[in-house]
């Protein structure tokens, strides 16, 4: 016989930043009322020494803590740390692992995201997208000799820069590194950078990471398989030693334009006959076959072959619609997400997605785009706790501020990182125009201008630049009589916008 549990109006799915942020918030709004967080993790992500650094952008820290802190620091908040089996929509329920049921009034699914593995159960295939994934890569670098990340997302950045110690080939499908968030000028910038030599001394992180010994119990490894851990946090390689056994600092070989098609166990690649390369010391291409025998080796869609210790496939992620919700009849975006309204309300009565998980499919600002970043899971999980709680209390609720603007502020190669608006020309055409300066080793500073009106910038280093840029792609004012002014570093152009 199922066992039935006293339940609140509000339950949330998902222990990371989304869904943290969601009980969170609903418990300030409804402190006498309980909110339930259900989390396949013994640990859950929270936010920490939050930053407004001006209107839309913002900074923060992400800790993982024990689910008693919560619990502490929100009395009315119970965190249920099991899978879920089922999901029942028209009967307002979710059925648990454990047996125990939940009737809600308000559900908000925060399932998060799952890796895009390039294959699926080979051992030598890594994918780094939590905690227990990470610290697996930090044991494995420590005796691997040469290695291969395949993804040109911010974990592909991050982790080339970050590794000392072993040969790194990295393989990428477009012609510049950080696609994702770079053009070619800041990719050259950030290369230049990459390529130098590393200096020795390991710059202090502004984040840390935290893990909680012991906290994961043998009985929450399936858990944990079902419903997949919440992501890393902003600068997640700060408590990783990524040293491979090697002297030397920085070994890295670029091989763009391409992808994997083919990875082979040492016994099945003897039998091809194939030649794979020798690392290549020099960019250059006079390499030399590899005498060395690997344990896996990798063939490129542009012919070449290489022997490694281990591949690392860091190529993005997909919406974790997890089987628990299926026999539901959501409406899903062509991204695989729960699609959500300007209310982030899924096709279902009553049920509210945010984070990874969802795809925002309401009439985006001209200057916003959705990414799945830490900053807009927290924005996210905040607002669906917002539209929860005045739909409950019968209000109406405007769009939140912080979806005017797309902006994220981050670290990579050491430097600060600023992205706002349309940054890369996204959905523009061909109808608009690029300023640049560029100062070697020091700031790069794209200007995305459409008809006189900025839409997006790219700021690396320490420019200044992000409050004047964010409230002029906001007022959309007409800077054509500006000029190349714009970016004259001999002027101040925040006097001209006071």
């Amino acid at each position: 016989m199922e066992a039935a549990r006293s339940v609140g109006p509000f339950v949330v799915v998902g222990g990371g930043i989304a869904g943290v942020t969601c009980a969170e918030q609903l418990a300030v709004n409804f402190p006498a009322e309980d909110i339930l967080l259900i989390t396949a993790s013994p640990v859950i992500k929270a936010v920490t020494n939050f930053k407004q650094v001006s209107k839309v952008l913002e900074e923060f820290d992400v800790e993982e803590q024990p689910s008693t802190v919560l619990e502490n620091r929100f009395p009315n908040i119970k965190v249920i740390e099991s899978a879920v089996k089922q999901l029942k929509s028209e009967e307002h329920c979710i059925f648990m692992e454990d047996g125990h049921r939940h009737v809600y009034k308000k559900l908000c699914l925060c399932a998060g995201a799952k890796p895009k593995l390039i294959c699926e159960g080979n051992p030598y295939v890594l994918g780094i997208r939590d905690t227990d994934s990470a610290q697996e890569f930090q044991k494995q670098l420590k005796k691997a000799k040469r290695i291969m990340i395949v993804g040109n997302g911010g974990i592909a950045l991050e982790l080339v820069y970050e590794i000392q110690g072993c040969e790194v080939i990295w393989a990428i499908k477009d012609k510049a590194i950080g696609n994702t968030f770079f053009d070619a000028g800041a990719a050259e910038f950030l290369t230049s950078k990459l390529m130098s030599e590393k200096s020795e001394a390991k710059i202090a992180h502004r984040r840390t990471i935290y893990t909680i010994e012991g906290a994961r119990k043998e009985s929450g490894s399936k858990a944990r398989a079902d419903n997949v851990g919440s992501a890393l946090g902003p600068d997640w390689h700060g408590g990783l030693d990524l040293k491979g056994p090697e002297e030397f600092s920085h070994s890295i070989h670029i091989e763009t334009r391409c992808e994997v098609k083919k990875i082979y166990l040492q016994e099945e690649f003897k039998i091809t006959k194939k030649k794979p390369l020798a690392f290549p010391k020099h960019q250059d291409k006079s390499v030399t076959v590899d005498k060395e025998m690997w344990p896996v080796y990798v063939e490129l869609t542009n012919g070449t072959i290489y022997g490694c210790d281990f591949l690392v496939s860091a190529t993005g992620v997909t919406p974790n619609v997890h089987p628990f919700l299926h026999g539901n009849n959501f409406d899903l975006a062509e991204d695989g997400g729960l699609k959500v309204d300007d209310q982030m309300r899924t096709s279902l009565p009553d049920v509210y997605a945010a984070g990874d998980i969802c795809t925002a499919c309401w009439q985006p600002s001209p200057v916003w785009q959705q990414m799945r970043l830490w900053t807009q899971a927290r924005q996210m999980g905040w607002y669906a706790a917002k539209c929860m709680a005045a739909a409950s209390l019968g209000h109406s609720i405007d769009m939140d501020f912080s979806f005017e603007l797309f902006a994220h502020v981050t670290k990579f190669f050491n430097y600060k990182v600023v992205l706002l608006g349309k940054y890369n020309a996204q959905g523009l055409g061909s109808d608009h125009e690029l300023m640049l300066r560029c100062t070697r080793g020091q700031e790069y500073v794209k200007v995305v201008m459409q008809n006189g009106r900025m839409m997006g910038a790219v700021l690396i280093g320490e420019t200044d630049l992000e409050e004047t840029f964010e409230n002029l792609i906001l007022n959309q004012m007409d800077l054509s009589s500006y000029g190349e002014d714009l970016l004259d570093p001999n002027i101040d152009i925040e006097d001209y916008f006071d």
